[in-house]
């Protein structure tokens, strides 16, 4: 009875992330090379992304990246209920897991509850003007769980924006038919 209860419990965390599965986590062998975390700092729209448990019922999804004094990157994600009409959001820390240099950044939201620690934040492509590919996946006891988004600098990219952002899933044999597009529509100008 344990065993099924941890093997649940397990299950639902994983099914958190829009696309759970058993076994490991693709191996991604690189991410955007000489990283430039000051031109990556701003405001990013969210265009789309896999499913996610915790973005059920939000549109106009942003993500706003700043220095903190301490070197880390404080992460400041909103969304717009889209029952309440309310703006919801969730500040988080990120660092780097490693070299500055590479865009690899470990990810943590002190307000949620139930905290599993830090997760991956990979960006394995950006032009810093126009759309970042960001990839996490982590490895739990026979399932991982994967998130991927597309980031733009614009609410509505042009379609040659997401072609770029669409490129990167195909170099990384990430599935892109797993994408959801955001609802950025009558979104609040800010």
């Amino acid at each position: 009875m344990i065993k099924c209860l941890i093997i649940l419990l397990i299950w639902t965390y994983g099914t958190n992330a829009q696309v759970p599965g058993l076994g490991h986590c693709p191996k991604i062998n690189s991410v955007q090379t000489n990283f430039d975390l000051n031109k990556y700092l701003g405001k990013w729209y969210e265009a789309e992304k896999y499913f996610s448990f915790f973005e059920i019922g939000g549109r106009c999804n942003s993500a706003t990246y700043s220095l903190n004094e301490d070197g880390t990157v404080k992460v400041f994600n909103e969304e717009l209920n889209s029952i309440t009409g309310s703006q919801t959001s969730i500040e988080g820390v990120a660092r780097f897991a490693g070299a500055a240099k590479d865009a690899k950044l470990l990810v943590r939201f002190p307000s949620v509850p139930v905290q599993f620690g830090e997760v991956p934040y990979w960006i394995l492509e950006t032009d810093y003007d126009s759309y970042a590919v960001i990839w996490s996946c982590t490895e739990l006891p026979i399932i991982s769980t994967k998130f991927a988004w597309i980031l733009t600098r614009e609410q509505n990219p042009s379609p040659e924006v997401l072609q770029k952002a669409y490129g990167v899933f195909d170099r990384f044999n990430l599935d892109k038919g797993a994408l959801e597009k955001t609802d950025h529509k009558d979104c609040p100008k800010n």
